[in-house]
């Protein structure tokens, strides 16, 4: 680190919530990814101003920074590659002003996501976009990502939900995009800085939008003996007309993990069960489920249960959010995947997630919001296994591959990151790739802005590339990842 940064960052916020000490920084090195790399130092900014002050002395002492949230992400967007500080938003984690007749509030990037619906729902609105991690994950996350969730197939992802971000640029500026009305004038900047994985600047404040909620919910869970005629079942409900509020699938071997960790009352025996939401008002919500429940029927389904009270349908959904963290019952390690493809090919690919899991003899489980086609297979490995790693990240990139051939993308919700750069050719070609590039360097045009993530290295797709955990000493580790256009 350039003689006198880490005393600069100690000016600005305090010497209690800033670090270098070893067992600190081993605390930030990591998300919920496999790569991890140990940052310089770990700063905690309180206010938009502390953290304009640190991203100024980081550019000006030429060093690399992150900002980081919960640390749930799920491609490595938060790990300090090169060295670059951390730049810690969980002090700025209050709710500013809740608006409830404009239906909007103003939050800071370190509020759980969860705690604004928990802040308005007496109020009868919420916070609809709904991640699994939404107990854990924050705002400035969930921005950065574009995340979805278990409600995004009826009103859609994060950027739907957000009206405007104050953001503190890549050279210290502190500037607004959008605000508190729609449609703001102008280029559109705030659709650009939401799913821009961090690497166009920082969070500060944030404006969201309130959905009333529904009078009636009902839920449903459908079981089935067949995979395919599950997968079906999607692509038969919204071609209806139908549009359920959650439209969730999982298959036999991920059913039986959850059920063994939460006991949610999913049939273990089971090749597979969908959660179906429909919500409105009373009369449509008990119209949308009776014809959900025909559907389902005439697809195949060996039984539909819907759940009888509040109690019941919150089990339901634990065993869903749950699905993640029941892995650890089939294995030490597992990698997430994250693709999306069209409903309609949902049986195809399943398939070849099937094949690719033999071929590599890997487990896989898939669970996934089928509604919108966002996969998430979830493979099982040994990571003291030599090998068995490498090949698992082989095995994900294969079924990307499969997954952009049936006309999809690389990814649905989790970013690129550090996990999926080396991908993002399989979708894109130079032309792409450089007006990317061209965007990136208009707000960020000397690297330090979350460095190296999204644009694909000198790897291909499907190599592995875990980070070391020590801090790099070879010069400049940011610029390896930069496109060389």
């Amino acid at each position: 680190m350039k003689a006198g940064l880490f005393e600069r960052l100690v000016g600005v916020v305090g010497s209690d919530h800033a670090t270098m000490r070893a067992g600190d920084l081993a605390n930030y090195q990591y998300d919920g990814s496999a790569d991890r790399a140990t940052p310089r130092a770990v700063v905690m900014p309180a206010s938009t101003a502390e953290v304009a002050a640190v991203v100024r002395a980081c550019v000006e002492c030429d060093c690399p920074f992150v900002a980081r949230g919960a640390g749930t992400g799920l491609s490595g967007g938060a790990v300090p590659e090169g060295g670059a500080v951390v730049i810690s938003m969980a002090r700025m984690c209050n709710i500013l002003e809740i608006d409830p007749d404009n239906r909007l509030a103003v939050v800071e990037p370190g509020v759980v996501n969860a705690h604004i619906t928990n802040a308005v729902k007496h109020l009868g609105l919420q916070f609809v976009p709904d991640p699994s991690s939404q107990a854990v994950c924050t705002i400035g996350g969930n921005i950065a990502e574009n995340s979805g969730g278990l409600h995004c197939l009826a009103y859609g992802v994060t950027s739907h939900h957000v009206l405007g971000c104050e953001i503190v640029t890549p050279q210290g500026d502190i500037a607004w995009l959008g605000g508190k009305t729609a449609d703001a004038p102008g280029y559109d900047l705030l659709g650009v800085f939401i799913g821009s994985e961090g690497t166009l600047g920082i969070a500060t404040k944030v404006v969201v939008k309130l959905t009333p909620v529904r009078q009636a919910t009902r839920t449903l869970l459908a079981v089935y003996d067949d995979l395919a005629a599950a997968s079906l079942t999607v692509s038969e409900i919204v071609a209806a007309g139908i549009i359920p509020a959650a439209l969730e699938m999982m298959d036999r071997l991920s059913v039986q993990a959850i059920e063994e960790f939460v006991h949610a009352g999913f049939p273990t025996d089971a090749a597979a069960v969908l959660i179906i939401e429909v919500e409105g008002l009373p009369e449509s919500a008990l119209e949308a489920a009776v014809a959900v429940r025909d559907l389902c029927a005439r697809c195949g389904a060996r039984e539909v249960r819907e759940a009888r009270d509040t109690a019941e349908r919150e089990r339901i959904w634990l065993g869903r959010k749950s699905a993640f963290g029941a892995m650890g019952r089939l294995s030490k390690s597992y990698y997430v995947a994250d693709g999306v493809i069209p409903r309609t090919k949902l049986p195809e690919v399943l398939a070849a997630v099937e094949r690719i899991g033999a071929e590599y003899d890997l487990r896989i489980a898939n669970v996934f919001h089928a509604g919108d086609g966002n996969l998430h297979p979830l493979i099982a490995f040994d990571d003291r296994k030599e090998g068995d790693y490498d090949k698992t990240v082989a095995a994900a990139a294969d079924i990307l591959r499969h997954c952009v051939k049936a006309g999809g993308s690389i990814s649905g919700e989790h970013g690129i990151g550090i996990e999926k750069r080396d991908c993002m050719t399989l979708q894109y070609g130079d032309a792409d790739l450089r007006l990317m590039a061209n965007l990136k360097a208009a707000f960020n045009p000397a690297a330090l802005c979350n460095p190296a993530k999204i644009f694909p290295t000198k790897r291909t797709c499907g190599e592995s590339g875990r980070l070391q955990a020590a801090v790099p000493q070879a010069a400049d580790a940011r610029l390896v990842s930069e496109p060389a256009f």
